[in-house]
């Protein structure tokens, strides 16, 4: 059975996989240029058939080229990638995770961000009640 759940990217495929979700669909050249800093196009086209490989990409025809598109919405893919982050480094511990992004990123914090996250702190508990 394909593993469908978009976990362990090495940097080439996440720059990748960025890319694809950025353009919708997309060509071996067109995720080349895009890149900073680009490895071959051949180097490109084999990640890009190690994503499809793996269930990450499939492609469709246009003539004689490939174009590339996410097999899942970007959104359920950030929300498999945050579960997995949770179970593997946090213990299911939501808290943790907040409270370690908020230790890391302390000083990139606007005061409007805080703000943000103080409501949704307090929508979150008036919600449990």
């Amino acid at each position: 059975m394909k593993n469908k759940e978009p976990r362990g990217f090495s940097r080439r495929e996440k720059q990748m996989m960025d890319i694809v979700y950025r353009l919708g669909e997309v060509t071996a050249a067109e995720v080349r240029v895009q890149m900073a800093d680009p490895p071959s196009y051949s180097s490109v086209r084999s990640t890009l058939a190690g994503l499809e490989r793996k269930s990450h990409l499939r492609h469709r025809f246009d003539g004689n080229r490939y174009i590339y598109l996410a097999t899942v919405r970007r959104e359920k893919a950030q929300q498999s990638a945050l579960e997995h982050l949770l179970a593997t480094f946090f213990d299911g511990s939501a808290a943790d995770v907040v409270a370690a992004l908020i230790k890391s990123r302390r000083s990139d914090l606007t005061a409007e961000e805080l703000a943000e996250l103080s409501k949704l702190i307090e929508q979150t508990k008036e919600a449990g009640r």
